[in-house]
């Protein structure tokens, strides 16, 4: 591509504004201007009926493509996963993991870690081994653990500084202790897969817990005399709230609802290996799962991650549960990148790297740039 390239679009999803039209200048892979109205000059590219918005950032992510994470050769499966959901306009992935023997979760850690080091992914997101049994969805009950100091330190070192989130039920004999133990090592403690109420809820956050994981599912549910963890997490601003906007795991009118709450929304694909891929039989953490109809369940029912991609999120939340583009581009750019302490992705703005997808006016992506390079779908 040329060192410089101008770009301008009827619609502009900036950092900080909506234009209406805009345009973004890009010099060597990244944003040296955004402004309003008609470009500076002639643009190079132009999308007249577009969108233009930062690249997805996905935090929570399993697999796509046919691959999972937890895959034994984990190159392999992380260039696969993160072809497929490139496709579809993310451009900033972590991998999450499934409980696995605490051996082979150290295992695939370090090799994804050092897939982060390369580049290729943003992190690693730990889910489990500490969830509760009694909510452990798509999870071996066999391989679930109480969160102690020494299976704590040996997946956090062989990630050596990668793991940027660890999902804890803090309920669980040391939870608490384990919420600050991750905090300390500089990753985000989320709470999910739990029975927690809403004193405990409560502690953790005090503790240092800043995220929900997949907000209602997997954890004791909203009663009016019982709230579980919900309330707690739903009306702190200094929570991220993850919610999974496909019409499977959470009603419109819930993820309406949490995108228009004090906490921070955060829209993430948790995403198994038949997203992008064909239905059928799959296995997730080592439990088989099919999927049909554009769900993936357990032989009992049980919902086993999603087929989800961002874009799709971003289309349900606006076309079904009503929620205006802006939140809900920055539930799936900027409010994932700020909640795993990203600074250099998920805004459009002066400074950052030219990781920008087109939108057509259906809401799905058209064209996809990563660095200024661009990355046209299928």
């Amino acid at each position: 591509m040329a060192d410089s390239i101008l770009l301008s679009a009827g619609t502009v999803v900036a950092a900080d504004a909506v234009y209406t039209p805009g345009w973004v200048e890009v010099r060597a892979g990244r944003i040296v201007a955004v402004g309003a109205g008609d470009p500076p000059r002639v643009a190079d590219v132009r999308y007249p009926d577009g969108i233009l918005a930062p690249g997805f950032v996905d935090v929570h992510n399993h697999g796509g493509g046919g691959f999972s994470f937890n895959d034994a050769d984990t190159e392999i499966a992380a260039a696969g996963i993160a072809a497929t959901h490139r496709e579809h306009g993310t451009t900033t992935l972590m991998a999450s993991l499934v409980t696995a023997p605490l051996d082979e979760m150290e295992r695939l850690v370090a090799g994804l870690a050092d897939l982060v080091d390369s580049g290729l992914l943003a992190g690693i997101h730990l889910e489990g081994p500490w969830l509760s049994p009694i909510h452990r969805g798509a999870h071996t009950a066999e391989l679930l653990r109480v969160p102690d100091r020494d299976s704590i330190d040996r997946l956090m070192r062989a990630g050596h500084g990668t793991v940027r989130m660890v999902t804890i039920a803090p309920e669980l004999p040391g939870g608490l202790d384990a919420v600050r133990r991750v905090v300390g090592y500089g990753a985000v403690a989320a709470i999910g897969h739990t029975d927690a109420n809403d004193d405990m809820t409560r502690q953790a956050i005090q503790a240092g817990a800043t995220a929900g994981t997949h907000l209602f599912n997997a954890m004791r549910p909203l009663h009016h005399r019982e709230p579980g963890p919900s309330l707690a997490l739903l009306e702190n601003p200094a929570v991220f709230a993850e919610l999974i906007a496909d019409g499977v795991h959470l009603h419109p009118a819930v993820v309406r609802f949490i995108t228009q709450s004090p906490s921070r929304p955060v829209f993430v694909t948790d995403a198994m290996a038949a997203a992008g891929a064909d239905e059928g039989e799959y296995t997730l953490g080592g439990l088989p799962v099919s999927v049909l109809d554009g769900e993936a369940r357990l032989a009992d029912g049980t919902i086993a991650g999603s087929v989800l991609t961002l874009s799709e999120a971003v289309r349900f939340a606006v076309h079904t549960a009503g929620v205006d583009l802006a939140t809900a581009v920055r539930a799936a750019t900027q409010n994932p990148a700020d909640m795993i302490g990203l600074t250099d992705c998920g805004r459009l703005a002066v400074g950052q790297p030219a990781d920008l997808i087109v939108l057509d006016a259906g809401l799905y992506v058209t064209a996809t740039m990563r660095s200024g390079d661009w990355r046209l779908p299928a």
